[in-house]
């Protein structure tokens, strides 16, 4: 079997939640079909995803994970470096000029920094490994080495030379066979502008989920006592708040290039076919939710259908630009039915390319695909066919 692109579609239902919210904290939404659905932002899953705990979780795969932040220079490098003794003036102007290097800002924008006294803080999120923290700290510590004492000018000097050696470059080439991006930015991509830093497109595409029907959205009043002044014999609530809650049925899509996620993970397929097995675990498994405390917003899919081939993917959304009536005696049987229509359709006008499992709670013999037990026996026939293919 050809396993250039793996396809995962889901169903998952949730009851009354807030699993992901707007800068307003109302749910996300998103207009489709002429009504307006539930969603959940790929961002809001993808974090889900990597940081997720357990048997099948991502960083339990021997590789490290990446740091995201944009304190990364100042809290990872610079402090540490610090903290070991080397004079605070040195380590800023060190640090300051590797990362200018390795992120390509301009000199103009570094005329704006005054390094020893603010922190080494990025205009924006950035992504690094451990390996290649570590390799910043190592260089830093050669360069303060070799910097008069107290001498910031000279230690900029002689960062800046250090850089534009040739075998600075070489190394962080070295550094990228290695995966010293960690994992993240192997499998859901690293957006660097440097020639130096490499960048890493994403190999695991995720879409925003949405309720496969119209939104069912109510606000939520609710009241807080407070203890001590009910024991007083005072009456009324020591806090009034009032939030929004959602529920439905909602329909995911993750497609993972193959051989993108192999090159990504240099070279290794075996690994490759660990991951793809463990995300397809957490897809089924893993729930993203903000007010956990109140909603205990845990669910699991009840329907998982991949698809392997080497076609251009394409999502089955269509199936549900017509909303699934809320009318309908079984919604879940409902969606797995207008899905398998759609499906069939796609078959009639495209043909059958992809090798298809699918696992489900629900009735499934609507869905042209092979029916089998389990997401577990779904994600290791997947596991399978990823490490025996020939790259």
């Amino acid at each position: 079997m050809d396993a250039k692109f793996v396809q995962i579609h889901s169903l998952t239902a949730y009851p009354a939640s807030l699993l992901n919210r707007d800068d307003a904290g109302m749910a996300k939404r998103l207009p489709y079909g002429g009504t307006s659905r539930v969603r959940v932002s790929s961002q809001c899953l993808k974090r889900h995803w990597r940081t997720a705990e357990g048997e099948h979780a991502l960083k339990g795969l021997g590789v490290g994970m990446s740091v995201r932040s944009r304190m990364i220079f100042e809290n990872e490098i610079a402090a540490p470096l610090i903290a070991e003794g080397i004079t605070p003036a040195i380590v800023r102007a060190i640090v300051a000029e590797i990362q200018n290097k390795l992120l390509g800002q301009s000199a103009k924008a570094k005329s704006k920094k005054d390094t020893v006294e603010q922190p080494l803080q990025t205009s924006q999120i950035i992504i690094l490994g451990q390996p290649e923290i570590e390799y910043i700290k190592k260089i830093a510590r050669e360069i303060a080495g070799s910097t008069a004492d107290g001498d910031a000018a000279d230690a900029t000097k002689k960062a800046a030379d250090y850089t534009k050696a040739k075998a600075f470059e070489n190394n962080w080439a070295a550094l990228k066979k290695a995966l010293a991006g960690g994992l993240d930015a192997a499998l859901f991509g690293r957006m660097v502008t440097s020639d130096i830093l490499s960048r890493s497109d994403a190999a695991i595409h995720v879409a925003h989920t949405f309720t496969v029907h119209a939104e069912e959205v109510e606000s939520d009043y609710f009241t807080a006592v407070d203890d001590l002044v009910t024991e007083t014999g005072e009456l009324g609530s020591g806090h009034l708040g009032e939030t929004e809650l959602a529920g439905g049925l909602f329909y995911g899509y993750v497609v993972i290039d193959v051989p993108l996620l192999v090159s990504n993970l240099s070279g290794d397929r075996p690994l490759a076919s660990r991951v793809v097995e463990n995300l397809i675990h957490l897809i089924a498994t893993v729930s993203p939710g903000a007010k956990l405390g109140s909603t205990a917003p845990y669910a699991y899919a009840q329907m998982m259908l991949t698809e392997v081939g080497v076609r251009q993917p394409r999502t089955l959304a269509g199936a549900f630009l017509e909303p699934v009536s809320l009318q309908a005696p079984n919604l879940i049987n409902a969606a797995v039915t207008q899905l398998g229509r759609h499906l069939t359709g796609f078959d009639r006008m495209y043909g059958n390319g992809e090798v298809r499992q699918v696992a489900a709670l629900a009735d499934v013999s609507a869905i042209p695909a092979q029916d089998v037990s389990s997401v577990q026996e779904l994600a290791i026939n997947i596991r399978q066919v990823i490490s025996q293919e020939v790259g």
